[in-house]
């Protein structure tokens, strides 16, 4: 019942609570989710426009040259051909780069790696832009690329950049440089270019207007900036960008810079017309960033019982042509490098290059898988030296609340890394293998040569964490608005940010937040665009613990006014509910006495005012690191632990993924359909990077440009699933979440790779596993650079 017009008496309802809607911690479809799954989902390829014309890129067949000229007469010339623009036509800097501006928007005198823009062209159809992309002529006076990251380390080879070849050298220092060990083991281990491998690939359409502002729709990861970005390019204020997020179809960190946008802007311009542009699977190859391929130097000390004493690691990544994020990456690189484990004594070295191989960036994990993988084996060898069970020698090293990161940052709140691996532990195994497998559970199924006579059984167990948020004293926050109305006679809200929806689910996270805030079924997400402040980027794990905390503050202010409203338009009716000092509770759709004793409509209360808020929300500051690598430069520390077991035909080095039993803390879950969806994608692409997953590049030119040559897991090479979720809460944020996307990523790999080292007993040195690495005694030698260690 609802409350009666200020000129009668109040109503009187039985002491009930009003329905509750379904909030966090349900789980809810996601808004999208019907679309996606019927194929009426409107991607970014999927976009149209009156008038649209088509873009395309020139791009270079070298990794690195000299540009002595550039004809573009014959091209412009082509019938359906409205523009050839080169470097020459940026009106603004030719220059962009989420943290350094290093990278052309169009090549000009020089390329640095296979495949960076020269030119683009918009036309009447993709077939006459491509023509027309032939008939351009460039002059290269091609140099000897300089494509191995040790060189570019050492300073060997010529300077890609003014400032040299080294982006970043981070060094952390902590406790006692000299310190000995009873037990030491060392490795070297390797790590191949990993891509983000979205199924869709990049896209956009950008429609000028006449007054001189463009919107662009693009699948993007953080729009505020591409759009500060565009605004340099272009030399526009930024208040005529217009950004609006298309359907994304994958991101994993491909999306965080620019690729398209910058192009599709520069042609719409030009031509005054409409441009849309969508990538080849060949060319999203080359227009985006990669994980960062890793070289690691480890030595482990530890006591006789088996306590660490110190690590000792140099990390070398090599970051490709441009810099992009490699900055910030190679800094998580050092800050994880010794793994969720207490070590009072701490020297890391960590590095990261240019080189003429493809630019390097932001994916899964951003810096942290490389080390875990290094890490973890080492962990994996001291157990081996001192003859303990491999899950024992970690839960003795765990840390826990307290705990030192190498940085000197303290770890605070819950550090579940023991609750972790206990909890892997306690998951029953799977069942051993028959005595006469079927073929199709046999590594290689069908398409192997052998019965399964050499196959073993492997378990293995990979830890690792990651920081959630930005880092570094980066001043982050994120802006949500909500809108809270009547309509035929119900409340509703509608909410909206520039938040990018990647896939993660935070389309359902926003709404269940506002379900929840303001007691509330009928709630609307809309299209995320640049009408709203920054909500920063769907990266770093951050989006569901800022955005979500931008959307709770601004319910706060909604709620706020309506109480207002309230007191001003019933106040002299409901007394015993609204005068000060009473608890209102906003639910089903009423302001509520605390015992639901009494209720009132928020639609009457609102009539026909709209009542809207926006807000921001940051996060606890952070700081930098000083000369030692000292400093407090993370959010929050988010744990998640793999147990993988593997078979391996050690005749054939064909292997296969038996289980994957995964352990994660999130904090607190907002959707539980999304956070295990999220554990399963993770560790998906964690076997992958274990197993199959490399661009395979040789003196800078990408080999594989293809899913026909660049493998990832299909269904059949992703096993069954075991999935543990602990809920400890992180007091800092918004309902204690923590992120969720990114640690299973991280745990993954490694787990899978210690299985086979358990099932061959080879040391399993570099990711992604080929088959050779997996039959003992195919390469001589193979184990001399990574002993098991030796007592002292």
């Amino acid at each position: 019942m609802t409350a009666q017009p200020s000129t009668g008496a109040p109503a009187v309802t039985p002491p009930r609570a009003p329905a509750v809607p379904r909030g966090v911690g349900e789980p809810v479809t996601r808004p999208d989710g019907r679309a996606k799954v019927r194929g009426v989902f409107e991607f970014s390829a999927d976009l149209r426009a009156n008038g649209m014309i088509w873009g395309a890129t020139l791009r270079s067949p070298h990794p690195y040259a000299r540009i002595t000229h550039v004809d573009a007469r014959r091209a412009a010339a082509l019938a359906g051909v409205h523009a050839v623009l080169t470097a020459a036509n940026v009106p603004g800097r030719n220059a962009y780069g989420l943290v350094v501006a290093d990278q052309p928007v169009l090549a000009d005198q020089i390329v640095r790696y296979e495949g960076e823009p020269v030119a683009v062209v918009a036309a009447d159809s993709p077939e006459i832009a491509r023509a027309a992309l032939e008939k351009i002529v460039v002059g290269y006076e091609p140099r000897p690329p300089l494509s191995d990251p040790r060189a570019a380390l050492a300073g060997d080879g010529p300077a890609l950049h003014p400032e040299g070849n080294v982006v970043r050298r981070v060094r952390l220092r902590r406790g006692d440089p000299g310190a000995t060990a009873d037990v030491v083991v060392t490795g070297r281990y390797e790590m191949g270019m990993q891509d983000q491998a979205p199924l869709g690939t990049e896209s956009g359409l950008a429609v000028p207007s006449a007054d001189g502002s463009l919107d662009l729709y693009a699948n993007t990861q953080w729009m505020h900036a591409d759009r500060n970005q565009l605004a340099g390019i272009l030399a526009m204020p930024p208040e005529l960008i217009r950004i609006h997020l298309a359907g994304v179809g994958g991101a994993f960190g491909a999306r965080e810079d620019l690729s398209l946008q910058a192009h599709l802007c520069l042609l719409a311009l030009r031509t005054g017309r409409p441009v849309k542009m969508l990538y080849s699977r060949e060319e999203s190859f080359r227009g985006h960033v990669h994980r960062h391929p890793a070289w690691m130097e480890y030595e482990h000390g530890a006591t006789a019982t088996g306590e660490l004493v110190y690590v000792r690691c140099s990390i070398l990544l090599d970051g490709g042509a441009y810099a992009s994020t490699s900055a910030a990456v190679v800094a998580n690189a050092a800050s994880f490098a010794v793994g969720p484990y207490d070590c009072p004594n701490v020297d890391v070295d960590a590095s990261v290059v240019y080189t003429n191989n493809p630019p390097c960036g932001a994916m899964r994990g951003f810096g942290a898988v490389q080390p875990a993988f290094a890490h973890e084996a080492q962990m994996d060898k001291l157990a081996a030296a001192l003859g303990m069970d491999p899950l024992d020698i970690r839960l003795r090293n765990a840390m826990t609340e307290g705990s030192l990161m190498p940085t000197g940052q303290p770890l605070t709140g819950a550090v579940p890394v023991r609750d972790l691996l206990l909890a892997l532990r306690d998951m029953p195994p799977p069942p051993p293998a028959p005595d006469r497998p079927d073929l199709l559970d046999l590594p290689g199924g069908t398409g192997n040569v052998t019965d399964g006579e050499d196959v073993r059984r492997g378990v293995g167990y990979g830890v690792g964490f990651k920081a959630g948020g930005m880092p570094e004293g980066m001043h982050d926050y994120s802006t949500a608005r909500v809108r809270l109305y009547a309509r035929d006679g119900r409340a509703r809200a509608d909410v909206q940010t520039a938040a990018a929806e990647v896939g993660q689910g935070l389309v359902t996270v926003q709404q269940q937040i506002v379900q929840t805030e303001l007691g509330l079924d009928d709630v609307g997400v809309l299209s995320a665009d640049t009408s709203v402040g920054s909500a920063g980027s769907s990266s770093a794990s951050r989006q569901t613990y800022m955005t979500g905390g931008a959307v709770v503050l601004a319910c706060a202010a909604v709620k706020e006014q309506v109480v207002s409203l309230a007191h001003e338009r019933f106040g002299h009716l409901w007394p015993d509910l609204l005068e000060d000092g009473h608890e209102i509770v906003f639910a089903g759709g009423f302001l509520c006495d605390r015992d639901f004793n009494r209720r009132l409509s928020v639609a009457d209360v609102l009539g026909d005012e709209v009542v809207e808020k926006e807000r921001r929300y940051y996060h606890e500051p952070t700081t930098g690191l000083d000369a030692d690598g000292q400093g407090h430069p993370h959010v929050q520390f988010i744990f998640a632990a793999h147990r993988a077991v593997a078979d391996v035909d050690t005749g054939t080095g064909l292997c296969r993924v038996v289980e994957m039993a995964a352990a994660q803390d999130v904090g607190r879950v907002i959707n539980p359909v999304a956070v295990e969806g999220q554990i399963r994608g993770g560790t998906a692409q964690g076997i992958g990077l274990a197993l199959m997953e490399e661009i395979q590049v040789r003196d800078g030119a990408v080999l594989n440009p293809s899913f026909t040559d660049y493998l990832i897991p299909t269904v059949l090479d992703v096993p069954e699933m075991q999935i543990r979720v602990l809920e400890l809460p992180d007091p800092t944020a918004p309902y204690g979440v923590k992120g969720v996307g990114e640690p299973s990523a991280i745990s993954s790999t490694p787990a899978v790779a210690a299985a086979l080292r358990d099932a061959t007993g080879l040391p399993v040195a570099r990711v992604p596993v080929r088959p050779d690495d997996l039959i003992p005694g195919f390469i001589p030698g193979l184990a001399d650079p990574n002993e098991q260690g030796d007592r002292t």
